[in-house]
C-alpha cells in the first residue's frame, strides 16, 4: 500500500503573481489488498480490539447514560488533534446556543458529526462520508460542507502555495474513484477489525477528500467502522483521545503509511485504543462517584423531579430550563422548582447567560471531563 509520489502536476498556485507547479501524490487503490504486518503487531491489534470490546460489553449498557459525555469527550479530543481546544463548560454551553467561543462551537459541531457517524455505522458508503462532513461543517459554508474538494490541499508551513509542502494530496479529479475504492476496502476486507480501521483511516487521510475537516471526519468515520465491525456496540470509546497522547507519533505513522509501511499506524491505533479504554474507565468511575455523592446531598422527597435531574446532569452537566424540561418530559415552568432544589443543595450552580436566560451547571462533572482531557494530553505536537 504505497502512496507513491507521482508526476501529476497540480493546478497553478500563485506567488507574487507568478505561476508555480508542484507534484501531487499518486495514491494507489487498496480494495482487495490485505495489510501485511508482523506477528507481534497483529497480536497487539487483536488484543487492543479485545480490550475495546470488553469495555463495551462490561460497561456499555450501564454507561448508556454516559454516552453523550463520551461522545463529547471524543469530539473534543478529535478536534484537539487539530489544535482546536475549549473547556467542557464552553462546549456544553455552545450546544445550548452560547456564542462566546468559536472553538467550542466547532467542537460541538464535531459532536453532531460523531452522532451522525454512529447513525451511519451500517452504511459505510461515499454518501455516508459526505453526510458526516456536511453535519460537521454546516456552520462553515466556505468549506463546501458535504462536497468533495475541487482544489489542491497540502500539509506544510505555507498557506499560499504547496511548493515545498511535506505532503500534497492527490488531484481532486481522482477523489471519487479513490473514495469508492476505500468504501470497497471497508466492505470487503478480511483484515482484523482494528487493523482495517487503522488502514482505512490512514487511506482516508491520505486522500484528504475535503478542503477542510478531513481529520475530524476521518476520526468520526473510524468510530463508525468500530461499530460496523462489531468491536463496539453500545458506546463510542474515545479512541481519538488515546491518539492525543502521542500526536507526533500519529502524524509520523501517517507519513510511514504514505511511504508504504502500514505497521506504524496500526500500532498507533492499538496503543490509542488501550489508552482510551483506561481513560474512559476512569471518567466513568469519576462520574459514578460524583453521582453517589449527590445522593447524600439532596434531601427532598423521593418522588421529586430533582432526583431524576441528577441522572440528567451526569450526562449533560450544563442545562437550561428547556433542555431540562425536555429530558424530564414535563412543561418548562415545572422544571424550575427541582432546579432550585439542586441549586440550594450545592449540586449545581446557576448563571445567567446574556439573552439566553439562566443556565445550570455541575462544576464537578465538568471538572471530571476536563481531567479526562488532561489525562489524554499530548506529550508532543507537530
Amino acid at each position: 500500500m504505497d502512496p507513491r509520489r507521482g508526476s501529476d502536476m497540480g493546478v497553478n498556485a500563485t506567488r507574487g503573481g507568478r505561476a508555480t507547479t508542484y507534484r501531487a501524490a499518486l495514491v494507489p487503490l487498496i480494495a482487495g489488498r490485505v495489510p501485511q504486518l508482523s506477528e507481534d503487531a497483529q497480536r497487539d491489534a487483536e488484543g487492543a480490539a479485545h480490550e475495546l470490546t470488553r469495555f463495551d460489553a462490561e460497561l456499555g449498557e450501564r454507561v448508556a447514560s454516559f454516552a453523550p459525555v463520551l461522545l463529547r469527550s471524543e469530539a473534543a479530543s478529535s478536534s484537539q488533534i487539530e489544535n482546536l481546544t475549549a473547556s467542557a463548560r464552553a462546549i456544553f454551553s455552545a450546544e445550548l446556543g452560547v456564542r462566546r467561543s468559536r472553538n467550542a462551537e466547532e467542537i460541538a459541531a464535531n459532536t453532531k458529526a460523531m452522532r451522525a457517524a454512529l447513525d451511519l455505522a451500517n452504511e459505510l458508503s461515499a454518501e455516508a462520508i459526505l453526510k458526516m462532513h456536511r453535519v460537521l461543517m454546516e456552520e462553515q459554508p466556505r468549506h463546501t460542507p458535504g462536497e468533495w474538494r475541487d482544489e489542491p490541499v497540502w500539509i506544510g508551513t505555507r498557506s499560499d502555495s504547496p511548493r515545498g509542502a511535506e505532503y500534497v494530496a492527490p488531484r481532486h479529479e481522482r477523489i471519487p474513484t479513490l473514495v469508492q475504492d476505500l468504501v470497497e476496502f471497508m466492505g470487503e476486507t478480511t483484515a482484523a477489525p482494528l487493523v482495517a480501521v487503522a488502514v482505512a483511516h490512514a487511506q482516508f487521510e491520505t486522500i484528504h477528500p475535503f478542503s477542510d475537516g478531513n481529520g475530524r471526519t476521518g476520526r468520526a468515520l473510524a468510530q463508525a467502522m468500530l461499530r460496523h465491525w462489531g468491536v463496539t456496540r453500545n458506546v463510542a470509546v474515545p479512541v481519538s483521545a488515546g491518539l492525543l497522547a502521542d500526536v507526533s507519533g500519529y502524524h509520523s505513522a501517517l507519513d510511514a503509511y504514505r511511504a508504504g509501511d502500514v505497521e506504524p499506524i496500526v500500532r498507533q491505533f492499538s496503543a490509542a485504543s488501550r489508552r482510551a479504554v483506561a481513560n474512559a474507565r476512569q471518567l466513568v468511575a469519576d462520574i459514578d462517584r460524583i453521582r453517589d455523592e449527590w445522593g447524600s446531598m439532596l434531601t427532598v422527597r423521593k418522588n421529586s423531579n430533582a432526583w431524576k435531574l441528577l441522572d440528567v446532569l451526569a450526562r449533560r452537566p450544563v442545562l437550561n430550563s428547556a433542555t431540562a424540561a425536555a429530558e424530564l418530559g414535563v412543561k418548562q415552568p415545572n422544571v424550575y422548582p427541582p432546579l432550585r432544589r439542586l441549586t440550594e443543595a450545592g449540586i449545581v450552580r446557576s448563571k445567567n447567560e446574556h439573552q439566553l436566560g439562566p443556565f445550570w451547571c455541575s462544576d464537578e462533572v465538568l471538572a471530571a471531563i476536563d481531567a479526562f482531557a488532561v489525562r489524554a494530553g499530548r506529550r508532543s505536537g507537530r
